[in-house]
């Protein structure tokens, strides 16, 4: 027997019920459906609200009960009116797990202005047909039915429900759980452009690891208390990267330790033994990432990881913590001497290939990107920070791009071509309006150029525009594979180019936008048009000062003395060639100062080649009387005394010469 309290509670309901099925009767008889089907609409909520008159109550049930109920009596169509007049909220599992169905599109019946504002953002954004209706209805049904609010109140934190919803619900598969979130992820998208919220969603792979979730795996607690607050100073001046890479040498380090000395605990234990021994660890321990994993690390990274450490213990020193070590523990030449290899420019026949196949690419971000990245050798970094108002026209001087802060954090210009402003028009013409995106490192708004569907494409888009246009191209490698180009190599490719071509260095660094000229340099050392032409010319210069003797079948070739009496320099014939001191220097005063030597001593047999030389200075002399050359004509004429009268002697064997002394060795 009811109590009076029950009594009217069951009253409410019923007339809570009655006034539901009145309205949702004249819903149904403004649809245009058959008389049958109207009325087992009707039907069907009669019997739901005959069994629970307390829809609220009701939906406390288990997700699955609800289910095989409501599918028993035929009151889906009911329910969804009820959803979409605000009559009950549903719960996101019921709507998931039911799929697609009348409470989507009833409640979009309800709200055609919400949805057709959603559908034509998300039209504008170039998506298909298909999932401009799925997030236009699907989508902003789910959110709006489970927060019971309209489209201009959605707010970031309604968005971040639904979505932790989804993520956790133990109710949905894989693959319904995939499906809803690219589906809130385009909805998330659309209220962005929208102006309903103040950030984008952010990329499906994005991970945020805090900097004491990197080094919670330190074993030792009081080097992950230093580790930790080093990197959180750190993380001040340098980019999220640079940490990232920090806290991977410092968690190796401190792995190594843990089970190499388990018994140092602390910095201040440290010795060089120990670095010593962990350097001979890391020099030769396998890789641990995904490409190449298993074989030795390279050199480069060796040298990271000794840089790293060097870095973190002279920072200790330099900040005065008093957990620093105790003394200088990795020095300057522990750091492996990195190879400095030629830029991989690709061959002129290579590259011309590669622009042909990429013009055909049916992707316009690739063709585009790609085009830009040859024709204004960026780096991809920079290709994907571009902005709108990158391009520069300067009177008399034509169009140029505006590079915006990269690696090193410098802005230059670089001039392009037509064909790279034909890649940027082309490409203007399909990206379409969006909304600006907040700079992932300032944060402010920024109308990136290579944007699509309300996102930045990623470097991966570029890759694989260049793999795809290899394959097109017909291009293969030694082992008969697709050839394998990078992004930077087009970046080598454009630079080589143009020192092939005759720019300067300076040029060349200002266009590359490199800090030092030793970057640069690396493109005079190429084995090409560049190195060869400077050879060339060198050497014709030096062929025209003089010959270069040979050597055939082991004997000297001395020039021809009538040539050699004709050239272009100082002429002076000393007892193994010639010497080819400038004109500039004046004359040597140690030229032929052996034959003026009271010292000299000669005999009959050097005969032929004193009266050669007596010739060979008249010629000079007078040729020296000819150019006015008046030290040279004196010191030929000094020569020539002394040559003659070394002949004359050497004419008269009677006349005695000078005493030589015998050899004290002899017997």
């Amino acid at each position: 027997m009811l109590t009076a309290a029950s009594s009217l509670l069951a009253a409410a309901d019923t007339s809570i019920a009655g006034r539901l099925l009145a309205e949702h009767a004249e819903f149904v008889e403004s649809l245009p459906r058959q008389r049958q089907a109207k009325k087992q609409r009707c039907r069907g909520g009669q019997v739901l609200l005959a069994a629970h008159p307390d829809l609220q109550r009701w939906m406390t049930r288990p997700v699955t009960d609800r289910l095989v109920e409501v599918g028993r009596l035929g009151a889906w169509p009911f329910l969804s009116w009820a959803f979409a007049v605000g009559a009950v909220t549903p719960d996101l599992e019921l709507l998931a797990v039911k799929g697609r169905g009348a409470h989507f599109t009833t409640w979009a019946r309800f709200h055609a202005a919400d949805t057709a504002r959603v559908e034509q953002a998300a039209k504008a954004l170039g998506w298909c047909p298909e999932w401009v209706t799925r997030v236009g209805v699907h989508a902003l049904a789910l959110v709006c039915l489970t927060r019971q609010v309209s489209l201009n109140n959605i707010g970031a934190d309604d968005l971040d429900a639904v979505g932790a919803a989804i993520e956790t619900s133990p109710l949905l598969s894989p693959a319904t759980r995939l499906h809803l979130h690219a589906e809130h992820h385009g909805l998330r998208m659309v209220c962005f452009q929208l102006g309903l919220v103040d950030a984008p969603p952010e990329h499906g792979n994005t991970r945020h690891v805090t900097i004491q979730a990197r080094v919670s795996d330190i074993a030792q607690p009081e080097l992950r208390r230093v580790v930790t607050r080093y990197l959180t100073t750190a993380a001040t001046t340098v980019r999220p990267k640079t940490v990232e890479g920090r806290a991977a040498t410092l968690r190796l380090f401190t792995g190594w330790l843990a089970d190499a000395h388990p018994e140092v605990t602390s910095l201040g234990q440290l010795i060089r033994a120990h670095l010593e021994e962990f350097l001979a660890f890391d020099v030769a321990r396998p890789s641990r990432g995904r490409v190449h994993h298993g074989r030795t690390i390279s050199v480069r990274h060796h040298a990271r990881a000794v840089h790293d450490l060097r870095l973190f213990f002279d920072d200790l020193t330099a900040w005065g913590w008093a957990e620093r070590p105790a003394a200088v523990l990795l020095h300057r030449t522990d750091t492996p001497r990195l190879p400095q290899p030629l830029p991989r420019a690709l061959a002129p026949d290579v590259d011309a290939a590669l622009l042909t196949g990429v013009a055909e690419l049916h992707d316009h971000a690739a063709r585009c990107g790609i085009t830009l990245l040859r024709g204004a050798g960026l780096r991809l970094g920079e290709l994907l920070d571009l902005e709108l108002d990158c391009l520069w026209d300067l009177p008399g001087h034509g169009t140029w791009l505006k590079v915006p802060l990269g690696k090193l954090n410098t802005e230059r210009v670089v001039p392009l071509d037509d064909s790279a402003l034909g890649a940027l028009d082309a490409w203007m013409a399909v990206r379409g309006r969006q909304r600006a995106l907040p700079h992932p490192r300032t944060g402010r708004p920024v109308d990136f150029l290579f944007a699509i569907g309300g996102q930045r494409i990623g470097g991966s888009r570029i890759r694989r525009g260049l793999h795809a246009a290899v394959t097109a191209a017909g291009l293969r490698g030694g082992s008969g594979q697709p050839l394998h180009v990078t992004p930077h190599q087009l970046r080598h490719t454009y630079a080589t180019s143009l020192v092939n071509a005759g720019m300067s260095l300076q040029a060349l660094m200002a266009l590359l936008g490199h800090l030092t000229p030793e970057m640069t340099l690396r493109y005079a050392a190429l084995a090409d048009g560049t190195v060869r032409g400077a050879y060339d010319a060198a050497m014709t210069r030096v062929r025209a000062r003089r010959e270069l003797p040979l050597v055939i079948a082991g004997r000297p070739v001395i020039p021809d003395r009538i040539e050699w009496l004709r050239a272009e320099m100082l002429k002076t014939r000393v007892a193994h060639g010639y010497c080819s001191r400038h004109l500039a220097a004046e004359a040597c005063p140690y030229a032929n100062i052996c034959e003026q030597c009271d010292n000299y001593t000669t005999t009959a047999e050097f005969l032929p080649a004193l009266q050669a030389q007596l010739a060979d200075e008249h010629a000079l002399r007078e040729d020296a009387e000819a150019r006015g050359w008046d030290g040279e004509v004196a010191r030929h004429a000094r020569v020539i005394t002394s040559l003659q009268r070394h002949l004359d002697r050497l004419k008269q064997p009677d006349k005695p010469g000078p005493r030589i002394d015998p050899d004290p060795r002899a017997g």
